[in-house]
């Protein structure tokens, strides 16, 4: 029983760190772009793919090399790829909508999203189907008195933490995090201040396009696949934890993902068939916070005086 409950313990902690990874970058876009960025989950999906790719020309061209690190390089060149790729598409589409109604950057984003998915499906090798993805840490470590935790489950939370303590002391402690607040505040403002808005909203997408790259890897590790399609569903799981926690703050994020996360555990521990149903009762979750908060739980309201 002990055993049992250390197990989804770990996998509900696990999951709401992948989850974060992913809805971080919506907050963030959010919160300094006004706009929802529907295609998020698809551009941190692509990063499975990226890695695959790499790790198969790095096999083929190296030999006497440590699999893992050469996984490792492979990764990272993903997570970086993935960043350059958010710049790219936020020059070439999203950053033409910045002036126009919400509305038209929301259905752009949701086609682009269309876009990626369609592009991996077509260019990949085979890529309507699954594709085999390794697990990043087969190893495990052993702890007396608690039992044996997979070194996967260690590598995501701890990477996680990290990456989120980085990334606020980025917003919070230099310069740069001045600059991406002070525009999200305010750009006139910040243009009167030398502050260039465009270079802080390229920079914010590469930082929130990286580090939802390093949830797409994750993800996709721990599903043992790689899908075109699975950015569709991470990215309604990571929007929903946005929105639950309060779109635009990253506490709420953070917040919300961990709550979807135990929910999506509990219901796959508890509900008989749950797997087919962990979905329903997320979104169950979704309906009922924005029926009595519409704001998220950790949310501002936005008082627009006309």
């Amino acid at each position: 029983m002990g055993t049992e409950l250390l197990q989804q313990g770990l996998n509900w902690i696990t999951l709401g760190c992948i989850y974060t990874l992913i809805a971080v970058g919506f907050s963030l876009l959010f919160g300094v772009l006004k706009v929802i960025h529907f295609s998020h989950g698809d551009v941190a999906l692509v990063a499975p793919f990226i890695a695959l790719a790499t790790l198969q020309a790095m096999l083929g061209s190296l030999s006497g090399s440590s699999g893992g690190l050469i996984l490792f390089v492979a990764c990272a060149i993903a997570v970086l790829a993935i960043g350059l790729l958010g710049v790219f598409l936020d020059w070439l589409v999203i950053g033409r909508f910045r002036d126009a109604p919400p509305m038209m950057a929301l259905v752009a984003t949701v086609a682009l999203g269309i876009v990626l998915r369609e592009s991996v499906r077509h260019l990949f090798p085979n890529g309507s189907n699954p594709q085999p993805f390794p697990l990043l840490v087969e190893t495990s470590v052993a702890l007396p008195g608690v039992g044996t935790i997979p070194g996967f489950n260690i590598l995501v939370i701890t990477t996680s933490v990290t990456v989120i303590v980085l990334l606020f002391v980025l917003l919070q402690r230099t310069p740069a995090g001045i600059r991406i607040r002070a525009v999200s505040q305010d750009q006139q403002i910040a243009r009167l201040m030398a502050i260039n808005p465009r270079r802080v909203f390229r920079s914010t997408f590469f930082i929130a396009s990286a580090i939802g790259g390093v949830g797409g890897l994750f993800y996709s590790s721990y599903a043992g696949v790689a899908r075109f399609d699975f950015g569709i569903q991470a990215g309604l799981i990571g929007f929903s934890a946005a929105v639950v926690g309060g779109l635009g703050s990253m506490p709420g994020a953070i917040v919300g993902s961990i709550l979807i996360a135990g929910l999506d555990t509990f219901v796959q521990a508890v509900v008989p068939n749950g797997a087919a149903f962990r979905l329903v009762f997320a979104f169950a979750l979704v309906i009922v916070v924005l029926v009595f908060k519409p704001s998220g739980l950790l949310g501002r309201t936005l008082v627009e005086k006309v």
